[in-house]
């Protein structure tokens, strides 16, 4: 099954789905901001990978804008190459407007973590050729407010209908890529990435490395340098 399959069946199953409050709006990029979201998968999603990094959800000024995972717009648009017509989403916050490859808002979990794949690898050919990048939950959720909501704090009941969806797209995405590590960012994706693959263990290495988000100290100093040390006692080699 292509990555571009899986994600359009992925959205097609969370795109039915209700959320009850604290959540006043879901966006889903992978519908709205589809075509730079393709290109993505196309141009980079193909191949066997040594090792998937597996976020958790899409940041109000990364991939809700461009449908790529950590998808800063300065990085997707100048060292991907990748751009493209983003929409709206049927319901939008006033706060948080969907205004794609125009946002002038940078995501600095995206400036990292690409800023680390352009420093470390030169180009996203070399890069991609060992690594994939795989959000786990597709959608973005804000409160009335415009306050970011992360999927890992709904209610039970809404996870495991969104979390069923989710689990078979990574099992999907894991089928298809064969990758020998599976990382997640963050200590939510790599739980997720064990109970969603854990019957697989034995084909692959699941890992954690830290989440780059600026919400965390440890983040804010020499995120990239962390990171590396992480990933080499994964035995991820450089």
């Amino acid at each position: 099954m292509s990555l571009i399959l899986v994600s359009r069946t992925l959205s097609k199953r969370v795109g039915t789905l209700q959320f009850k409050p604290p959540i006043a709006f879901v966006y889903n990029p992978l519908e709205y901001a589809r075509t730079p979201h393709e290109k993505y998968l196309e141009q980079f999603g193909k191949g066997q990978k040594e090792a998937i990094l597996v976020g958790m959800n899409p940041g109000p000024f990364g991939m809700a804008q461009t449908g790529v995972p950590f998808g800063d717009v300065a990085m997707v648009r100048d060292w991907m190459g990748i751009s493209g017509a983003v929409a709206k989403p049927e319901h939008e916050h006033s706060k948080r407007p969907i205004e794609g490859f125009a946002c002038a808002r940078s995501e600095v979990s995206g400036t990292r973590l690409w800023g680390w794949a352009k420093t470390r690898f030169g180009t996203p050919e070399k890069f991609f050729a060992r690594f994939f990048v795989w959000n786990y939950c597709p959608l973005c959720f804000m409160e009335a407010s415009g306050r970011n909501f992360t999927p890992d704090k709904l209610p039970a009941r809404e996870q495991r209908e969104l979390f069923e969806a989710c689990d078979e797209a990574l099992r999907a995405v894991v089928k298809e890529l064969k990758p020998k590590f599976v990382i997640g960012v963050g200590g939510f994706a790599e739980d997720r990435v064990c109970e969603a693959l854990g019957d697989g263990v034995e084909n692959f290495t699941i890992g954690r490395i830290l989440h780059p988000s600026p919400a965390s100290p440890a983040a804010n100093r020499d995120w990239a340098g962390t990171v590396e040390k992480e990933l080499k006692k994964i035995r991820i080699k450089f």
